[in-house]
């Protein structure tokens, strides 16, 4: 089991990156809320990482903090919740969003992230509040509903970019091309317009 990984950031194509560990290339899977917290290209960084076996593939998920490693091997306990899906789940909010969403019985919040449906937000909130009684909730769920109406240029490739992470994280092309779309600068770089995208989604 590989659990560690520090070395030099080579590629950042949410959600995907690629990390160069004394000359061998891992490439992982992170959810957003990680990649929003790797340095630039062509530095040092640690993340921890849990490696997913199944009979197609062997997927190696990386992640900033050990809490949110923790919660992602949580979510992939409970029935009908893969890794793609935890994925889906830690890029839409923070691991302490989520538990406070579970606490307060939020179903309504995470029926909004794709893949989850309203069977699967009630077994979420079932399945996993007793496990989180250990997890520490200071403040009430907080979500931002602004959205700009000013569109974006479709041949960016930072939207292009950015378009790409939202279909590989669970959306559908309209869903993530109309969610870019309703952002304001197509200069910010594609994790800050995917970041932007998710909140305004949520």
């Amino acid at each position: 089991m590989i659990g560690r990984l520090s070395g030099v950031l080579l590629e950042k194509q949410p959600p995907f990156i690629l990390i160069d560990v004394n000359g061998v290339g891992y490439e992982c899977q992170a959810p957003m809320n990680t990649i929003y917290q790797l340095p630039e290209v062509g530095q040092n960084t640690i993340l921890h990482t849990h490696l997913s076996v199944s009979e197609n593939a062997h997927t190696l998920f990386a992640f900033y903090s050990l809490e949110e490693r923790k919660l992602f091997r949580e979510l992939i306990k409970v029935n009908g919740v893969g890794p793609k899906l935890a994925l889906a789940i830690l890029s839409a909010m923070s691991a302490i969003e989520f538990v406070q969403n579970v606490h307060h019985g939020e179903a309504s919040t995470l029926v909004k992230i794709p893949g989850v449906g309203k069977k699967t937000a009630e077994r979420l909130i079932i399945e996993m509040k007793d496990r989180l009684n250990d997890w520490q909730v200071e403040a009430p769920v907080k979500t931002d509903s602004s959205q700009s109406t000013q569109t974006v240029s479709s041949g960016s490739a930072n939207v292009q970019e950015a378009v790409s992470g939202l279909v590989a994280l669970g959306y559908k092309p309209t869903e993530a091309s109309k969610a870019i779309s309703k952002l304001d600068d197509d200069s910010l770089p594609a994790s800050t317009l995917i970041r932007l995208a998710l909140k305004n989604m949520m």
